[in-house]
């Protein structure tokens, strides 16, 4: 009598994984291109935030993106160093490609906004604001502040941008 289970539903092909698992990871140029997107990242928010958050209306987008990449960064980075990557089924070389693809988008846009906070910068009281412009009246603290967050988003952004293009590279392999 024939076997009544059905071997192709009940196995699963293995997951593809070109990244190393456990502490190889970070000897990699992803792993540690992930470890500066955390490192950058955190920088930005933490920055941004010790600005007071001057422009809310734009700055507010900078600290969610940076929070939630952040976070997202650390849990994609704890998936390979626990070993746990290898136990979920899913193609990670498109989604590792993918997830920096989206990372990079927000990111862009965060790096923007936080330099269109920056560059609208203006040290003294203004009386008269022309109409239809931006003028952000910073302390000289919150412009230098708001300098260096500038400066560790684009970082973080160059770090997402080459992720994304190594991720497609093992991708289309």
């Amino acid at each position: 009598m024939a076997d009544p289970t059905n071997h192709a539903a009940t196995s699963f092909p293995a997951p593809t994984i070109s990244l190393p698992l456990g502490p190889d990871v970070l000897r990699t140029y992803s792993g540690a291109l992930i470890c500066l997107e955390i490192v950058f990242g955190g920088l930005v928010w933490v920055l941004v935030a010790s600005s007071n958050v001057p422009v809310p209306l734009l700055q507010g987008w900078v600290m969610f993106v940076s929070i939630t990449m952040f976070c997202c960064s650390t849990v994609y980075l704890l998936l390979f160093l626990l070993r746990l990557a290898d136990r979920i089924n899913t193609d990670w070389n498109f989604l590792d490609m993918f997830y920096h693809f989206i990372a990079l988008l927000c990111y862009f846009g965060a790096f923007l906004l936080e330099a269109a906070t920056t560059s609208a910068w203006t040290l003294t009281n203004v009386t008269a604001i022309p109409s239809g412009n931006i003028l952000t009246v910073l302390s000289v603290q919150q412009y230098n502040i708001n300098v260096a967050a500038t400066i560790f988003a684009f970082m973080v952004t160059m770090c997402y941008g080459c992720s994304m293009f190594m991720g497609f590279k093992r991708w289309r392999k």
